[in-house]
């Protein structure tokens, strides 16, 4: 499960990143990049724990 979520963390950061320099989104992408910053302090926390 923690590989799973650090993968789907990877891949909204590499959204983010895309759409930051590609596009002009909007606030949607900041929306990708704060759920992936969750994500990747979630499966720290659970990688600590264990």
């Amino acid at each position: 499960m923690s590989n799973l979520l650090y993968t789907i963390a990877v891949i909204l950061i590499l959204f983010w990143a895309i759409g930051f320099f590609a596009y002009s989104a909007g606030s949607i992408i900041h929306i990708l990049l704060v759920i992936a910053v969750i994500a990747i302090l979630f499966k720290l926390i659970q990688d600590r724990k264990t």
